[in-house]
This record gives structure tokens, sequence and C-alpha cells, in this order.
């Protein structure tokens, strides 16, 4: 499991708002989108998601200076607040683990020698959250981002069509959630701050009452900005000190 987000404070010397990354005013013709409903979960919103993946120019990582290799899923998955939208799948890391306890982070880990990317994430989502899918639900992935802790992380894109149920893994997980896409596209959602010990800036999300940073928050920012059609890069996007270790 790869984290990265907490209630942890940060000394806020800059902040930036960010709009919403996607509205129903710009989304394509041919897609269902009203304006009750921002992503709503069906086939036509995981063809837009398809298209956008596919448009994306994704930039691997090329010198990965004895980096470990791991991945994490971007899970899309009905949200479970009967409004048909459109969720994410986020979970908190357990409070016994060695490193990032209790922050929150996408389901995900290390690729074991050999394993690609994709059937990397496929594993650990079925082993953090016991999510069993296939390789044609993989949409696409996103762009390599190095760790101040020692990854390379590669974000997958992943649509869950049937309707399971999210089981965490109590040994690596202790909560698991549904987090609305539409949460993370409230103008106020997304923000930047810089800290002194470092020139880049730290991203931060605030979903469900809590905020995430990165490298989850760089990651779900990426994608969201995908499916805005844009490609933005997040290689610029530094984490908070504490996840630095």
């Amino acid at each position: 499991m790869i984290s990265y987000g907490q209630n942890e404070g940060i000394s806020c010397l800059h902040k930036q708002a960010v709009s919403p990354l996607w509205r129903p005013d710009c989304a394509p013709p041919n897609c269902s989108v009203s304006s009750q409903m921002l992503y709503p979960f069906g086939e036509d919103f995981r063809t837009l998601v398809a298209r956008r993946c596919a448009a994306f120019t994704r930039i691997p990582a090329l010198d990965t200076h004895g980096l470990k290799r791991a991945a994490v899923s971007v899970t899309l998955v009905e949200s479970d607040d009967r409004s048909g939208e459109t969720a994410f799948v986020l979970t908190r890391r357990g409070r016994d683990l060695r490193a990032h306890k209790g922050q929150y982070a996408l389901p995900g880990g290390r690729c074991e020698e050999g394993e690609t990317a994709d059937a990397a994430a496929l594993r650990e989502l079925e082993e953090e959250v016991g999510l069993r899918l296939r390789a044609d639900d993989v949409l696409g992935m996103l762009d390599d981002y190095p760790t101040r802790s020692g990854y390379l992380i590669t974000p997958v894109v992943i649509w869950a069509e049937q309707a399971q149920q999210l089981l965490p893994n109590l040994e690596e997980v202790a909560t698991v959630h549904r987090i609305p896409l539409a949460q993370i596209a409230r103008a106020d959602a997304i923000d930047f701050i810089l800290i002194p010990e470092s020139h880049r800036r730290v991203i931060r999300i605030r979903m469900n009452g809590f905020l995430v940073h990165a490298p989850t928050a760089a990651m779900i920012y990426q994608f969201h900005e995908v499916l805005a059609g844009r490609d933005t890069r997040i290689d610029d996007l530094e984490q908070p000190v504490f996840a630095w270790r």
C-alpha cells in the first residue's frame, strides 16, 4: 500500500484555490451528464473515461534513480450514497503498519519481480479491499510519480462495473471509502501551499472532512485533469514533510 494523507498541519506560506476541474457545461455533446449529476456511473461515463485515458500522453519515468517500482489504482465504483454518481476507492492505512500508518491512500503497493504495473494494481486491489477485477477493466495509466520515501508509483485507472462489496484487509487497511468524484470537483476542494523545506508546491485535496496530500493527492488531481481533457503534469508537486520518511 502506498500513501499519503492525514490531518497534520503544514506551515502555509501561500495558498491558491483551484476551480472545478470538469463541469456539465464543458462535457462533450455525446456524454449523458446533467446539471444534477456530474459523474453518472454507467457505460456512457466509462466510455468517456476510457476515451480520455487513451487521449492522454503518459510520461513514464526514464531514470528511476534506484527507486522501487510500485503501482496504485484509481478504481472507479458506484457511490454508496444512492446518488448514482461515480466514486473512487480510497483506503486508510492501518495503525500497526511500519510506514505511513493511519494515512489515506489509493489501493496499491510494491510491484513483484517481473510484474507489470496493471497486474500489480489489480493484485493489490484484491488483497487490500477484496475487489477482484480483470485486465480488461483497466482503462489506462497516468504519469509515474517518484516519492521522497523511495518509490516510483504508476497509477492505473480501473473501472469496477460489478456491484461488489469492499472488504478491507485489516492487516493493512483500517477503513475503506468510496469518494464521489463530485466531492473533489468543488471549487474549494483542491489547493496548493508552499513549505519552507521545498521550492515545490504541496498539493492538498479536501474530501470527507479530511485532507489528502501527495503522492495520493497528486495522482487524483492528475486523473481529474485527464478527465477534463488536460495533460497536466504532476512531477513538480511536492509531498508534505511527514511523507518524506
